[in-house]
């Protein structure tokens, strides 16, 4: 299978959905503690806000199947 070219806006529009993934992760990583209640991770809303936007300008809202396409073939898991 050969890499997709990503036009900027797509790059831009993973690249921020990256953060976001990432801001998450940390997020959760760090609600180890003792048993209880915990509340919800807190993402930045600048982050959700640049992600949302990001998507917005690259065409990209409401057509997951796509952006996850991109997202696997500029960058795949190790």
């Amino acid at each position: 299978m050969s890499a997709a070219v990503l036009t900027d806006r797509e790059r831009t529009a993973v690249q921020a959905y990256l953060r976001l993934l990432h801001t998450v992760r940390a997020a959760l990583d760090t609600q180890s503690g003792p048993p209880g209640p915990v509340g919800p991770p807190m993402v930045p809303p600048s982050v959700l806000a640049e992600a949302e936007t990001a998507l917005a300008r690259a065409g990209l809202a409401g057509n997951e199947e796509a952006f996850f396409r991109m997202l696997r073939d500029w960058h795949p898991e190790p």
